[in-house]
């Protein structure tokens, strides 16, 4: 009896070690720069030692600084004076259902965005969440938005 399970056993290991090698199927990881300066194809980019992870403010960024409400202006030094995020906040301006709307990033992972309008009040969280697709309280906002302004973004 025994002799039959270990027959099966080495049948089952030959079949797969077999059919792995029919594929071609090889499991590598890299660790050193390729020697072309090519990683694998043109399109792959080289390795690199810099921090690629974190976002860059656009330096030329032209931020739409006219009639900018009250509350907004306090959001934006509330901003200031916080830690910075990862990635950095910005503020767009748009049009949404024949209103002015502005829509604040979220600071970083999973978390809503928030829409406001243009007195201040939160409408709704059209992005993020567990989903990223926000609350759906405005799913229409990615398709029905226009006139996008960037307000403000994060500089530091």
């Amino acid at each position: 009896m025994r002799f039959a399970h270990l027959l099966t056993a080495a049948t089952v290991t030959a079949f797969f070690s077999l059919s792995a090698c029919q594929r071609n199927v090889a499991v590598t990881t890299p660790t050193d720069a390729p020697q072309n300066g090519l990683a694998g194809s043109a399109s792959t980019p080289t390795p690199t030692s810099a921090n690629t992870v974190e976002p860059t403010p656009r330096p030329d960024a032209q931020f739409d600084n006219k009639k900018r409400p009250a509350w907004l202006e306090e959001r934006i030094t509330k901003h200031s004076n916080d830690k910075k995020a990862n990635p950095p906040i910005h503020i767009y301006s748009y049009q949404y259902n024949g209103a002015t709307v502005y829509l604040e990033s979220a600071p970083c992972c999973d978390q809503f965005s928030n829409l406001y309008a243009a007195d201040g009040k939160l409408l709704c969280h059209p992005e993020g969440g567990l989903t990223g697709r926000g609350d759906g309280q405005c799913a229409d906002f990615a398709k029905t938005r226009t006139e996008e302004r960037l307000v403000w973004q994060d500089p530091r």
